[in-house]
């Protein structure tokens, strides 16, 4: 099995982003699983491209898309992607859209083929924070959601995907009171139980309980 593990570059006034620094220790090797990772940019347009790239050249069984979401205490398996792009702020390309449809021909939303509930669960048996989110916002993180959703409806039935938040890093909330946090040796533990539940539950339904 491959599963293709990307994350985003810094963007915003952040000059770093956890979500590439992540994906970038994590092992090559999870569960018998080739991890192939890959840094994306922060950016509307482009992110796609890069992923569809790294799909079409290493042909994974799953894609794993990891992003920051500030705020928040945990980390979040997504659970649907929607057709809008409706920017906060520029992307890293200077790019802000405003209530953009994605793809004309797209479904109005996609679900993901992830165990989302299997992943929490194996995310909080190692003793860390995650619950299962309902929407990965309106920015670059939902975009890509979106998109390889969209790559699944039209040219990869076969393959697999989704999408998990991760907090501000503790060097990023300094100057941000009030703000949770998580260590990155926490995320890379993380993301790696999360990919353990992906292997395991390859083939089988998602856990039957609520997350």
């Amino acid at each position: 099995m491959k599963i293709l593990v990307t994350g985003f570059n810094p963007f915003g006034t952040d000059k770093i982003n956890p979500a590439i620094e992540a994906v970038k220790r994590l092992p090559d090797e999870i569960a018998g699983a080739k991890i192939i990772k890959l840094e994306i940019p922060t950016e509307f347009g482009k992110s796609a491209d890069v992923v569809h790239k790294g799909i079409t050249d290493n042909h994974p069984d799953y894609v794993l898309d990891i992003g920051q979401a500030g705020g928040r205490f945990g980390l979040t398996p997504e659970r649907v992607a929607i057709n809008l792009d409706d920017g906060r702020i520029a992307d890293n390309a200077g790019y802000q859209p405003r209530n953009h449809t994605i793809h004309e021909d797209g479904q109005t939303a996609y679900f993901t083929e992830l165990p989302v509930k299997a992943m929490v669960q194996a995310i909080k048996d190692i003793g860390l924070p995650s619950y299962v989110s309902t929407t990965a916002g309106t920015y670059v993180c939902n975009h890509i959601m979106y998109q390889v959703q969209y790559f699944i409806d039209k040219e990869f039935p076969n393959l697999k995907a989704g999408f998990m938040h991760i907090p501000f890093l503790p060097d990023q909330v300094l100057n941000r009171p009030n703000t949770p946090c998580l260590s990155l040796d926490d995320d890379v533990k993380g993301i790696t139980a999360a990919i353990k539940a992906i292997v395991k539950y390859d083939g089988r339904k998602d856990l039957g309980v609520i997350k």
